[in-house]
Formats: C-alpha cells, sequence, structure tokens
C-alpha cells in the first residue's frame, strides 16, 4: 500500500538538507538499476529529478512519496535521521561496489575488479556479511589474475569460517581448481572427494554446485593421469546437466568432457561436446569463459584428421579478440597464439607461423615451457618447410631441452611423441629415442618387467 503523506513528514520534507535527501534518492535508484528518466516517469522531467539528486532543488513530501513508491524504497529511509540511514547508505555503496566488481569478474576484467574489492576490504565499517562475500570475490579475483598461492590461502581462511553446507561447497571447488591450476593434482583430488561428501550429504548430486564438482574434479583426475575415472565424472556431470536449466552448468560439463576426450585423442566425439558447449555459453555474460572456450574448441578442430582450417582459424582469431578484451591468463593468450602459428603454418602462410611462433616463445620462456616448446617445434616445422633441416633439427633440439623442464605431465605426451617423429624423420635418433621414452613417462608407462620376469626364470631354471 503506497505511503500517505503525514504531516510529520511534511515537516520533514520542508527541513532535511535537500543535498543529503538528494544523495539517498540518487542511491535509491542506482540501488533499484534505474536511470534517472525511468525514475521520473510521467509525473516529472528528467532535468528536474538532476536537480533534485544533486540538492538544487527540494523535493515535497508528496514528490518524495512518489519517488520513494518508483524507487522501491519507503518514504522514511529518505528523511530518517541522519546517523541511521548513513550506515545503511554506507553499506549500500560497499555492496553497490562489490556488485560492479562481481560484473567484472563475469566479463573477464579481473584487473579492474581486484582493487574495488580490495578498497572495500579496508573499509573500517563493513559489515561481517559485506566482509565474507568481498573475501570470496577477492578471492575470485587472485585466481583469475594468477596470484593461485595468495588465492587459495584466503579460500582456505574462509573455509574454517563457513558453516553453510552450499557455501562450503561451493569453496571446496573454487580450492580444487586452484591446487589445479597450480600443478597440486593429488590435493586437488582429495579437497574434491571432500566437496562431494558434502554434495552427497545435501542431496546436491543433480544441482549446479553438482554439475561444477564433477567437472572441476575430472580436471583434476585427468591432469593427475586417470582419464577413465575422469571421463566417468564428465559422463555423470553431462547427465546431471541435461537435466537442469542452467545454460553455464552444461557449457561447463560439456566443456570439460570434450577436453577429457581430446586427451584421449577421441577427437570425433569432442568436437561436437564443444560446439555445444560454446552454443551455450554465449548465452552467458561470461566473457572470459567464453574466450577460453573458443580456443579450446579451435584447437580441437586443429586436431581433426584432416584439421578443419577454416573453422580453426576463424574461432582462434575471435578467441583473440575475446580474450585481449577480456583479460584472460598469458598462458590462454600463449595457447592461442601457438595454435593460429599451427593453422598459419598449415594454410602456407611460412612467415606469419615463423612470427607468431618466435613471438609466442619469448613470451612463454621463463613461465610456461610446455607452450614455449610447442612454439619451437612449430618453428622446426617452418624451417622444415622450407628444407633448412639444419635449422630444423636445430629447433627441435631446443624444444627437447626445454621440455625437459616440464616433467611428466600427461598433458606433454602428445607433444613429446609429436617431437620424437619429428626428431627421428630429420635423424635425430638418439634424441627421438630420448623423446619417445619420455612420451611414454608422461602417459604411465614405466620400463618393462619382461627382462626381470626372464632373468628370474633363469635364475630358477639355475638351481
Amino acid at each position: 500500500m503506497p505511503a500517505q503523506v503525514t504531516p510529520d513528514l511534511r515537516v520533514r520534507a520542508k527541513n532535511i538538507d535537500a543535498e543529503l535527501v538528494g544523495s539517498r534518492i540518487r542511491l535509491a535508484r542506482q540501488r533499484a538499476g534505474l536511470t534517472q528518466g525511468e525514475a521520473a516517469g510521467d509525473f516529472m522531467s528528467t532535468a528536474y529529478i538532476s536537480r533534485i539528486e544533486a540538492g538544487q532543488r527540494r523535493a515535497s513530501a508528496e514528490l518524495l512519496v512518489a519517488l520513494a513508491n518508483r524507487l522501491g524504497c519507503d518514504p522514511e529511509e529518505l528523511l530518517a535521521p541522519d546517523d541511521d540511514v548513513l550506515a545503511r547508505e554506507h553499506e549500500a555503496r560497499l555492496t553497490l561496489e562489490l556488485d560492479y566488481a562481481e560484473l567484472e569478474l563475469r566479463t573477464g576484467a579481473a584487473d579492474a575488479a581486484l582493487p574495488r574489492v580490495e578498497a572495500v576490504l579496508d573499509d573500517e565499517e563493513i559489515t561481517p556479511p559485506l566482509e565474507a562475500k568481498a573475501r570470496l570475490l577477492h578471492a575470485q579475483a587472485l585466481e583469475m589474475t594468477g596470484d593461485l598461492a595468495a588465492a587459495v590461502a584466503e579460500l582456505e581462511a574462509l573455509l574454517t569460517e563457513t558453516a553453510d553446507a552450499l557455501g562450503r561447497i561451493r569453496l571446496l571447488i573454487a580450492l580444487s581448481r586452484c591446487y589445479r591450476e597450480q600443478g597440486d593434482f593429488v590435493r586437488a583430488c582429495e579437497i574434491g572427494e571432500r566437496a562431494g561428501v558434502l554434495v552427497d550429504a545435501a542431496d546436491l548430486a543433480g544441482s549446479t554446485e553438482g554439475v561444477q564438482l564433477a567437472v572441476t574434479v575430472a580436471a583434476a583426475y585427468f591432469e593427475r593421469g586417470d582419464t577413465h575415472h575422469a571421463l566417468s565424472l564428465c559422463e555423470r556431470a553431462v547427465a546431471s546437466a541435461e537435466r537442469l536449466e542452467s545454460p553455464q552448468a552444461r557449457a561447463s560439463a560439456y566443456w570439460n568432457s570434450s577436453i577429457v576426450l581430446q586427451g584421449q585423442g577421441n577427437i570425433a566425439d569432442a568436437l561436437p561436446l564443444a560446439q555445444r558447449a560454446v552454443a551455450l555459453l554465449e548465452q552467458t555474460q561470461d566473457a572470459r569463459s567464453m574466450a577460453r572456450l573458443r580456443n579450446q574448441l579451435g584447437l580441437i578442430q586443429l586436431s581433426t584428421d584432416p584439421p578443419e582450417l577454416d573453422g580453426a582459424l576463424l574461432n582462434l582469431e575471435r578467441a583473440r579478440v575475446e580474450m585481449e578484451a577480456s583479460e584472460t591468463s598469458p598462458l590462454d593468450r600463449g595457447r592461442n597464439q601457438v595454435g593460429r602459428a599451427r593453422c598459419r603454418l598449415l594454410i602456407g602462410d611460412a612467415e606469419e607461423a615463423e612470427r607468431l611462433a618466435e613471438d609466442c616463445f619469448e613470451r612463454m620462456r621463463e613461465s610456461h615451457l610446455l607452450v614455449a616448446a610447442e612454439a619451437l617445434v612449430v618453428l622446426g616445422q617452418v624451417a622444415a618447410a622450407r628444407d633448412d633441416v639444419v635449422t630444423a633439427v636445430s629447433h627441435l633440439r631446443r624444444a627437447l631441452v626445454v621440455m625437459g623442464g616440464v616433467g611428466a605431465e600427461r598433458e606433454a605426451a602428445q607433444l613429446w611423441f609429436e617431437l620424437a617423429n619429428l626428431l627421428q624423420d630429420h635423424g635425430a635418433v638418439e634424441e627421438a629415442i630420448e623423446a619417445f621414452r619420455r612420451a611414454g613417462a608422461s602417459t604411465g608407462l614405466t620400463h618393462s618387467t619382461i627382462p626381470q620376469a626372464r632373468a628370474a626364470q633363469r635364475s630358477s631354471s639355475n638351481r
């Protein structure tokens, strides 16, 4: 029921500071998500409400009541004693800042969100609920800007203070993801299993959180080398996601499933899943994820036999533009650049392929060895295409040295095999054998036990 204009309301409207009530109207309007024109409606001009908000005009009691009804607030909030309302105004202002930061994170602008959230956390009058929300956004911004250690510390601290089951599940999902990105796959899996217990206890297996957890843990198991379990988790996540109306959850399930299938060499099944994920994610405002997913789709198209060059180049170029706008990580940009270099080489533009690969190597050589090594492989292929065998072998040997610092990561296996074959094709047999051995180690293979078994048989027969 609309508020009535009482004598008391008239007195306060006449005597309250015009600038103070104007700032309260402006804040209420922003909170309601209205422009000045929308708030003005048919009963005043946009210019007039602008002057009221600036404190240059004093609104009548009747006008204040009408405005309050339109803005979804109580006229008492606009005319209340200063101390009470100032505290609420301050909280509303901090809330608005966090809302802006959340939007910036969704659109990939983590570098802008981080100082905004930190400024809110530095505010001495922040309330506990707002502080908890700000700390979670802070952890997300730290993760997106690449400061994983600080993100983990913030998430671990929040976990000890959070009793709500759903809140703990979301924190554990984020923690598992951060540990995976740090390369601690064992810890990532352990954290994921802890979250899984909570999901089962709260009967959330078929929820958005349940799907997010499944694909996060699946990615950790995949990186750890257990592709069969990873694929099983992804299949369950896809089945659950199909029953949800959340485009984000379904896209995440399809996306991660496509990555696992691609890692298994099953490009035929990986490609349509990635394409469905792109179509779904285009309905959201998650620009950063859209750029990364489109990049993944381009790389999958590049892996088909024969490669879908037109589609790959289109998606990789679109991903490049989107990455520049959404502040994706240097690693994502490096993968995109080396993918574009491979495309250019395959369509016969060796000069552009060389330029992209050289630039990628210089950017990645200190921070992301796997991408740097892949750039060197492309440079070797460029030299080979020019019949410059000496230069080709030189680049490939450099790639071998760089790959030596990567370790036995499953993601490296395919590149080890490619490097081994290229070295063998160009006569570097010893280096090729070493690369084949490292490829086997990256896929979980160890030295053969056959010689030891034969030795044991000989020993037994000699007794």
